[in-house]
Protein backbone atom coordinates (compact mmCIF):
# COMPACT_ATOMS: atom_id res chain seq x y z
CA UNK A 1 0.00 0.00 0.00
CA UNK A 2 1.39 3.40 -0.94
CA UNK A 3 2.08 5.88 1.80
CA UNK A 4 -0.16 8.91 1.84
CA UNK A 5 1.39 11.69 3.85
CA UNK A 6 0.52 15.19 4.91
CA UNK A 7 0.94 17.92 2.31
CA UNK A 8 1.55 21.41 3.59
CA UNK A 9 2.91 24.35 1.66
CA UNK A 10 6.21 25.32 3.21
CA UNK A 11 6.34 22.25 5.46
CA UNK A 12 9.49 20.87 3.89
CA UNK A 13 10.23 18.35 6.59
CA UNK A 14 7.09 16.35 5.79
CA UNK A 15 7.68 14.13 2.73
CA UNK A 16 5.40 14.18 -0.27
CA UNK A 17 4.68 11.28 -2.61
CA UNK A 18 6.78 12.27 -5.67
CA UNK A 19 5.16 9.63 -7.84
CA UNK A 20 2.17 11.91 -8.25
CA UNK A 21 3.82 15.32 -8.54
CA UNK A 22 1.85 16.07 -11.70
CA UNK A 23 -1.51 15.28 -10.15
CA UNK A 24 -3.81 18.36 -10.33
CA UNK A 25 -5.24 17.45 -6.93
CA UNK A 26 -1.79 17.66 -5.37
CA UNK A 27 -0.97 20.91 -7.15
CA UNK A 28 -4.13 22.42 -5.70
CA UNK A 29 -3.24 21.12 -2.24
CA UNK A 30 0.25 22.63 -2.40
CA UNK A 31 -1.11 26.07 -3.26
CA UNK A 32 -3.69 26.10 -0.47
CA UNK A 33 -3.08 28.08 2.69
CA UNK A 34 -4.63 25.46 4.98
CA UNK A 35 -3.06 22.04 5.68
CA UNK A 36 -4.40 19.14 3.63
CA UNK A 37 -4.11 15.41 3.75
CA UNK A 38 -4.04 14.50 0.07
CA UNK A 39 -4.96 11.23 -1.54
CA UNK A 40 -2.69 9.62 -4.11
CA UNK A 41 -3.07 6.42 -6.10
CA UNK A 42 -5.10 4.58 -3.45
CA UNK A 43 -8.01 6.17 -1.58
CA UNK A 44 -6.08 6.37 1.70
CA UNK A 45 -6.29 9.71 3.44
CA UNK A 46 -3.58 9.47 6.02
CA UNK A 47 -0.82 7.16 7.03
CA UNK A 48 -1.02 6.83 10.77
CA UNK A 49 1.91 6.14 12.99
CA UNK A 50 2.58 5.45 16.66
CA UNK A 51 3.80 8.23 18.92
CA UNK A 52 7.19 7.38 20.44
CA UNK A 53 8.21 9.40 23.44
CA UNK A 54 8.82 9.07 27.11
CA UNK A 55 5.91 11.17 28.28
CA UNK A 56 2.57 9.93 29.48
CA UNK A 57 -1.12 11.16 29.10
CA UNK A 58 -4.84 11.82 29.93
CA UNK A 59 -7.24 9.38 31.33
CA UNK A 60 -9.89 7.88 34.73
CA UNK A 61 -13.82 6.29 37.97
CA UNK A 62 -19.00 5.95 40.37
CA UNK A 63 -23.56 4.37 41.85
CA UNK A 64 -26.46 3.72 39.74
CA UNK A 65 -27.91 6.97 41.08
CA UNK A 66 -25.31 8.81 39.05
CA UNK A 67 -26.63 7.38 35.77
CA UNK A 68 -29.43 9.32 34.09
CA UNK A 69 -31.30 8.28 31.02
CA UNK A 70 -33.76 10.48 29.19
CA UNK A 71 -34.12 8.32 26.12
CA UNK A 72 -32.26 8.08 22.84
CA UNK A 73 -32.35 10.04 19.69
CA UNK A 74 -32.08 8.30 16.37
CA UNK A 75 -30.60 10.19 13.43
CA UNK A 76 -31.32 9.84 9.75
CA UNK A 77 -29.57 7.36 7.48
CA UNK A 78 -26.49 9.28 6.44
CA UNK A 79 -23.30 9.30 4.48
CA UNK A 80 -19.71 9.63 5.67
CA UNK A 81 -17.82 12.91 5.89
CA UNK A 82 -15.04 11.14 4.01
CA UNK A 83 -16.97 10.91 0.77
CA UNK A 84 -18.90 7.67 1.29
CA UNK A 85 -22.26 8.18 -0.36
CA UNK A 86 -25.12 5.75 0.20
CA UNK A 87 -27.50 4.91 -2.63
CA UNK A 88 -29.74 3.07 -0.13
CA UNK A 89 -29.97 2.10 3.52
CA UNK A 90 -28.01 -1.08 2.75
CA UNK A 91 -25.09 0.89 1.30
CA UNK A 92 -23.79 1.76 4.77
CA UNK A 93 -23.00 -0.48 7.74
CA UNK A 94 -25.33 -0.27 10.76
CA UNK A 95 -25.09 2.94 12.76
CA UNK A 96 -22.22 2.88 15.23
CA UNK A 97 -23.02 3.72 18.84
CA UNK A 98 -20.73 6.31 20.37
CA UNK A 99 -19.89 7.37 23.90
CA UNK A 100 -18.22 10.72 24.61
CA UNK A 101 -16.19 11.59 27.72
CA UNK A 102 -16.16 15.31 28.58
CA UNK A 103 -15.09 17.56 31.44
CA UNK A 104 -16.19 20.97 30.16
CA UNK A 105 -18.20 22.51 27.39
CA UNK A 106 -17.57 19.59 25.04
CA UNK A 107 -17.03 21.61 21.86
CA UNK A 108 -15.54 18.64 20.01
CA UNK A 109 -18.46 16.44 21.09
CA UNK A 110 -20.82 19.11 19.77
CA UNK A 111 -19.07 19.15 16.39
CA UNK A 112 -19.33 15.37 16.19
CA UNK A 113 -23.02 15.53 17.07
CA UNK A 114 -23.60 18.21 14.40
CA UNK A 115 -21.83 16.02 11.83
CA UNK A 116 -24.16 13.17 12.77
CA UNK A 117 -27.21 15.39 12.43
CA UNK A 118 -26.26 16.69 8.98
CA UNK A 119 -25.49 13.23 7.64
CA UNK A 120 -21.69 13.16 7.68
CA UNK A 121 -21.28 10.49 10.36
CA UNK A 122 -23.06 7.13 10.30
CA UNK A 123 -23.50 6.91 14.06
CA UNK A 124 -25.22 8.24 17.16
CA UNK A 125 -24.01 9.43 20.55
CA UNK A 126 -25.99 7.46 23.11
CA UNK A 127 -23.93 7.95 26.30
CA UNK A 128 -21.94 10.87 27.70
CA UNK A 129 -19.59 10.36 30.65
CA UNK A 130 -18.29 13.27 32.71
CA UNK A 131 -16.45 13.84 35.97
CA UNK A 132 -18.34 17.16 36.28
CA UNK A 133 -22.13 16.73 36.31
CA UNK A 134 -23.76 19.94 35.20
CA UNK A 135 -20.88 21.05 32.97
CA UNK A 136 -21.69 22.42 29.52
CA UNK A 137 -21.17 19.09 27.81
CA UNK A 138 -23.39 17.30 30.35
CA UNK A 139 -26.24 19.78 29.86
CA UNK A 140 -25.87 19.58 26.07
CA UNK A 141 -26.20 15.79 26.25
CA UNK A 142 -29.26 15.85 28.53
CA UNK A 143 -31.02 18.35 26.28
CA UNK A 144 -30.63 15.91 23.40
CA UNK A 145 -31.82 12.81 25.18
CA UNK A 146 -28.44 11.16 25.73
CA UNK A 147 -27.75 9.06 28.80
CA UNK A 148 -25.39 10.83 31.22
CA UNK A 149 -22.99 9.03 33.57
CA UNK A 150 -20.84 10.59 36.30
CA UNK A 151 -17.35 9.12 36.46
CA UNK A 152 -15.26 9.15 38.54
CA UNK A 153 -17.14 10.17 41.71
CA UNK A 154 -15.90 13.06 43.79
CA UNK A 155 -13.07 12.17 46.15
CA UNK A 156 -14.39 10.45 49.26
CA UNK A 157 -17.87 9.94 47.83
CA UNK A 158 -19.42 6.62 46.71
CA UNK A 159 -19.94 6.13 43.03
CA UNK A 160 -19.32 4.02 39.97
CA UNK A 161 -16.13 2.02 39.51
CA UNK A 162 -14.41 1.55 36.17
CA UNK A 163 -15.94 -1.94 35.99
CA UNK A 164 -19.40 -0.41 36.48
CA UNK A 165 -18.78 1.98 33.58
CA UNK A 166 -17.60 -0.90 31.38
CA UNK A 167 -20.83 -2.78 32.14
CA UNK A 168 -22.93 0.29 31.29
CA UNK A 169 -21.15 0.87 27.98
CA UNK A 170 -21.27 -2.80 27.03
CA UNK A 171 -25.01 -2.90 27.83
CA UNK A 172 -25.44 0.09 25.52
CA UNK A 173 -23.44 -1.78 22.84
CA UNK A 174 -21.00 1.10 22.44
CA UNK A 175 -18.71 0.73 19.42
CA UNK A 176 -16.35 3.68 20.01
CA UNK A 177 -15.44 5.74 23.06
CA UNK A 178 -14.38 9.31 22.23
CA UNK A 179 -12.52 11.49 24.73
CA UNK A 180 -13.41 15.09 23.98
CA UNK A 181 -11.81 17.32 26.58
CA UNK A 182 -11.90 14.76 29.39
CA UNK A 183 -9.25 15.66 31.97
CA UNK A 184 -9.14 12.50 34.10
CA UNK A 185 -6.94 9.47 33.62
CA UNK A 186 -8.88 6.55 32.11
CA UNK A 187 -8.24 3.41 34.20
CA UNK A 188 -6.49 0.49 32.53
CA UNK A 189 -9.44 -1.91 32.82
CA UNK A 190 -11.67 0.58 30.99
CA UNK A 191 -9.07 1.06 28.25
CA UNK A 192 -8.64 -2.70 27.90
CA UNK A 193 -12.40 -3.18 27.49
CA UNK A 194 -12.31 -1.16 24.24
CA UNK A 195 -9.14 -2.14 22.36
CA UNK A 196 -8.63 -0.09 19.19
CA UNK A 197 -11.93 1.61 19.94
CA UNK A 198 -11.11 4.43 22.37
CA UNK A 199 -9.82 7.72 20.95
CA UNK A 200 -8.59 11.05 22.23
CA UNK A 201 -7.78 14.38 20.61
CA UNK A 202 -4.62 16.14 21.75
CA UNK A 203 -3.89 19.81 20.87
CA UNK A 204 -0.32 19.26 19.59
CA UNK A 205 1.51 17.13 17.04
CA UNK A 206 2.42 14.03 19.03
CA UNK A 207 4.90 12.79 20.04
CA UNK A 208 5.95 16.41 20.69
CA UNK A 209 4.33 18.27 23.59
CA UNK A 210 2.58 15.24 25.00
CA UNK A 211 2.61 13.41 28.30
CA UNK A 212 1.55 14.07 31.86
CA UNK A 213 0.75 17.73 32.47
CA UNK A 214 0.45 18.58 28.78
CA UNK A 215 -3.20 19.55 28.47
CA UNK A 216 -5.16 22.67 27.66
CA UNK A 217 -3.23 25.93 27.64
CA UNK A 218 -0.16 24.19 29.09
CA UNK A 219 0.39 22.66 25.66
CA UNK A 220 0.13 25.93 23.76
CA UNK A 221 2.37 27.80 26.21
CA UNK A 222 5.01 25.11 25.75
CA UNK A 223 4.71 25.29 21.95
CA UNK A 224 5.17 29.07 21.88
CA UNK A 225 8.01 28.98 24.41
CA UNK A 226 9.86 26.35 22.38
CA UNK A 227 9.91 28.42 19.21
CA UNK A 228 8.23 25.62 17.26
CA UNK A 229 6.96 26.73 13.85
CA UNK A 230 4.27 24.04 13.56
CA UNK A 231 1.73 22.52 15.90
CA UNK A 232 -1.75 21.05 15.39
CA UNK A 233 -4.27 18.52 16.67
CA UNK A 234 -3.60 14.79 16.87
CA UNK A 235 -6.37 12.20 17.00
CA UNK A 236 -4.98 9.02 18.52
CA UNK A 237 -6.11 5.76 20.05
CA UNK A 238 -5.84 5.43 23.82
CA UNK A 239 -3.54 2.94 25.47
CA UNK A 240 -2.35 2.66 29.07
CA UNK A 241 0.31 5.37 28.79
CA UNK A 242 -0.02 9.10 28.33
CA UNK A 243 -0.24 10.16 24.67
CA UNK A 244 1.37 7.04 23.27
CA UNK A 245 -1.48 5.36 21.43
CA UNK A 246 -1.50 4.82 17.68
CA UNK A 247 -2.05 8.06 15.78
CA UNK A 248 -5.12 8.17 13.55
CA UNK A 249 -4.77 11.68 12.09
CA UNK A 250 -2.90 14.96 12.46
CA UNK A 251 -3.36 18.42 10.96
CA UNK A 252 -0.37 20.82 10.83
CA UNK A 253 -1.11 24.34 12.06
CA UNK A 254 1.42 27.18 11.63
CA UNK A 255 2.83 29.06 14.61
CA UNK A 256 3.85 32.65 13.87
CA UNK A 257 6.57 34.59 15.72
CA UNK A 258 4.04 37.11 17.07
CA UNK A 259 1.56 34.45 18.30
CA UNK A 260 0.43 34.26 21.90
CA UNK A 261 -0.57 30.89 23.40
CA UNK A 262 -4.18 32.05 23.03
CA UNK A 263 -3.69 32.70 19.30
CA UNK A 264 -2.28 29.21 18.81
CA UNK A 265 -5.02 27.61 20.93
CA UNK A 266 -7.79 29.14 18.80
CA UNK A 267 -6.13 28.15 15.53
CA UNK A 268 -5.62 24.57 16.71
CA UNK A 269 -9.16 24.29 18.10
CA UNK A 270 -10.64 25.24 14.74
CA UNK A 271 -8.75 22.35 13.15
CA UNK A 272 -9.81 19.99 15.94
CA UNK A 273 -13.41 20.69 14.98
CA UNK A 274 -12.64 19.48 11.46
CA UNK A 275 -10.34 16.51 11.91
CA UNK A 276 -12.06 14.74 14.84
CA UNK A 277 -15.48 14.41 13.11
CA UNK A 278 -13.75 13.23 9.92
CA UNK A 279 -11.86 10.49 11.77
CA UNK A 280 -15.08 9.41 13.50
CA UNK A 281 -16.84 9.41 10.13
CA UNK A 282 -14.20 7.06 8.69
CA UNK A 283 -14.55 4.68 11.62
CA UNK A 284 -18.34 4.71 11.53
CA UNK A 285 -18.40 3.92 7.81
CA UNK A 286 -15.74 1.18 8.21
CA UNK A 287 -13.48 3.17 5.86
CA UNK A 288 -10.19 2.06 7.36
CA UNK A 289 -7.76 -0.83 7.58
CA UNK A 290 -5.36 -1.97 10.28
CA UNK A 291 -1.91 -2.88 9.02
CA UNK A 292 -0.06 -5.84 10.47
CA UNK A 293 2.28 -3.50 12.33
CA UNK A 294 -0.63 -1.86 14.16
CA UNK A 295 -0.88 1.27 12.00
CA UNK A 296 -4.38 2.38 11.00
CA UNK A 297 -5.04 3.55 7.43
CA UNK A 298 -8.06 5.82 7.08
CA UNK A 299 -9.62 5.68 3.61
CA UNK A 300 -12.01 7.60 1.41
CA UNK A 301 -14.04 6.02 -1.37
CA UNK A 302 -13.80 9.35 -3.17
CA UNK A 303 -10.19 10.07 -4.23
CA UNK A 304 -10.98 13.80 -4.42
CA UNK A 305 -11.80 13.97 -0.71
CA UNK A 306 -9.02 15.19 1.57
CA UNK A 307 -8.80 16.43 5.13
CA UNK A 308 -9.10 20.20 5.35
Amino acid sequence: MSAHLVLQRGLSQIPVCRQHDNCPQLRRSRSATQPHLATTKLPCLLRSRTAHHTGRHVATRQSSSNVRSTGRRTGEVCSSALGVRAASVDALPPKKKLCCFVSGGGSNMRKIYEAIQDGRINGEITVVVSDKPGCGGWKYAEERGMKTVQFPPKKGEPGLTASDVVQILKAEQIDYVLLAGYLKLVPADLVQAFPQAMLNIHPALLPAFGGKGYHGMNVHRAVVASGARWTGPTVHFIDEEYDRGTIAAQTPVPVYPTDSPEDVAQRVLEQEWIVYPEVVAALCSDSFEWREDGVIMLKSQDPQIAFK
